[in-house]
């Protein structure tokens, strides 16, 4: 019987049309709706991420709550890190399409609850339903990616994936904007309802079954308590005045965060895969930059614009303009490099993209000091590239150097990671603006201090971000380097 099964699976294979991995391939009929489907679920999280920043203004004019508006993303991220980190193991115990089924009611009941809501008090408890039912969904899209496509597509994937974030991301708080200034800070929130409407349907017609784990699902309860107390204390060291305070702040995070890690890895039910963030191999290494450049990345997030607008004085449409160019820039050059098929140019890319970055930072550093705004647009095309040319190959790099029963853990991992590094890189960026006296500032020329010390250790994030990824890359020459 296993013999006819498998001559039979061979027929098949042997008939399926040839996949040469073009871009093309992924609007052909058999891969069409997975790739918007999978492409629906990192957009949304993406663009709920940065809709505060245009919508909830207005939203206390009406409600009041101004005293709480920074832990609307802060509870979203909190809340979308956590059941990111929790995504594998619910996959693997029941399965993904009943997994972003529940996570798609539960981000729909949260937009409900935020678009409806009479008090603050209900739009953040609407962000947190949001960010655990996104956490979910984006998690588990990047690890049905190898599931559903061939090897020779999935860079063009990633690169889809990319090009998606950063259109989200940058053009989320525009249409955000557009929205509540035309019809109601609601209409913002609502329009979420029919893109997961359609994500469901989507998901609940072409997502594989899979077989369900016989052993009960070990809820890493502990775990997550730490690392959510971890992320809730270095966000709010952000938003702190006093120094020694955001100080005791940030050293609680960073053991509760370890301790929650060091937990993982003598657990029966771990959530990382096996070796993450060991120095001594290609996936340990690789994760680490992923964190280091979402982190270092963090810091333009939060004060490129504010730099652009106060600063050089440009108005908010030339210093949102301003603010595209890097995503862009990571759009242009993901699908330009996605065509590569050496793969020394493929691993090469790996690490020229955080060699890019700790360049495009250290500009805009100087861009700061010396206010040339040549210099800041070069930068933020050097940034953009960073991420296009190395994050799709990053992401293959890192599926292939784990072992396939762990495949699940690191790609549910890369989003989560992606977002737990802009919002502690957002943290200590604030942090360190705040304690150079970014607050008591009163004009653009004694901003620049500030500012250009919150850079200062964006620079700092970038350079082992470099580091890790050329190690990781010459490890994963070796065979050693290398998943099963």
């Amino acid at each position: 019987m296993d013999s006819q099964e498998s001559a039979l699976q061979s027929r098949l294979a042997a008939a399926a049309p040839i996949v040469e991995g073009r871009w093309m391939e992924l609007l052909a009929p058999r891969f069409l709706v997975s790739t918007v489907m999978l492409c629906i679920g990192v957009a949304l999280y993406a663009f709920n991420g940065f809709l505060v920043s245009t919508v909830l203004p207005t939203t206390v004019e009406e409600l009041g709550g101004a005293s709480v508006i920074s832990w609307s993303l802060t509870l979203y991220l909190t809340a979308s890190i956590i059941a990111g980190a929790s995504a594998a193991l619910l996959k693997q115990r029941y399965g993904a399409k009943t997994v972003l089924s529940g996570a798609a009611l539960v981000f729909l009941a949260g937009t409900l609850l935020a678009a409806t809501a009479s008090d603050m008090t209900s739009v953040l408890a609407g962000r947190i339903c949001q960010g655990i039912g996104e956490g979910v969904i984006a998690a588990i899209c990047y690890a049905l990616i190898p599931e559903m496509f061939p090897p020779q597509l999935v860079p063009k994937v990633f690169g889809a994936e990319a090009v998606v974030w950063a259109i989200a991301a940058f053009g989320g708080p525009v249409l955000a904007g557009y929205l509540t200034q035309t019809i109601s800070w609601r209409a913002a929130f609502l329009i979420n309802v029919p893109i997961i409407a359609i994500f469901v349907l989507m998901a609940v017609t072409i997502v594989p079954r899979q077989e369900r784990a016989d052993s009960a699902l070990v809820f890493p309860g502990l775990r997550l308590t730490l690392l959510s107390a971890g992320l809730v204390a270095v966000l709010v060291a952000g938003l702190s005045h006093s120094a020694w305070m955001a100080t005791a702040a940030v050293l609680f995070s960073a053991g509760a965060i370890v301790g929650a890690v060091r937990l993982d890895r003598v657990s029966r039910a771990s959530i990382l895969p096996e070796g993450a963030f060991s120095l001594a191999s290609t996936l340990g290494l690789g994760l680490w930059a992923v964190f280091l450049m979402s982190l270092a990345q963090a810091t333009s997030s939060v004060y490129l614009v504010f730099s652009l607008q106060h600063v050089w004085g440009l108005t908010p449409t030339a210093a949102g303009a301003l603010g595209a160019l890097m995503a862009i820039c990571w759009s242009l050059t993901a699908i330009v490099v996605a065509n590569l098929r050496s793969e020394r140019s493929k691993r090469g890319m790996i690490w020229i993209g955080p060699l890019l970055l700790v360049l495009g930072i250290g500009l805009l550093f100087s861009a700061i000091l010396s206010g040339e705004i040549g210099l800041l647009v070069i930068a933020q095309m050097m940034s953009g590239s960073a991420f296009g040319v190395s994050w799709g190959y990053l992401s293959q790099m890192l599926m292939d150097a784990t072992p396939r029963a762990e495949r699940d853990k690191t790609s549910a991992l890369l989003p989560t990671l992606q977002s737990a590094g802009f919002a502690l890189g957002g943290a200590l960026a604030g942090l360190a603006a705040n304690a150079a006296g970014l607050a008591s500032a009163s004009s653009g020329e004694a901003l620049r201090g500030p500012l250009a010390v919150a850079f200062f250790f964006a620079v700092l994030w970038s350079i082992p971000a470099f580091f890790v990824s050329w190690r990781a890359v010459r490890l994963h020459a070796s065979p050693l380097g290398k998943g099963d």
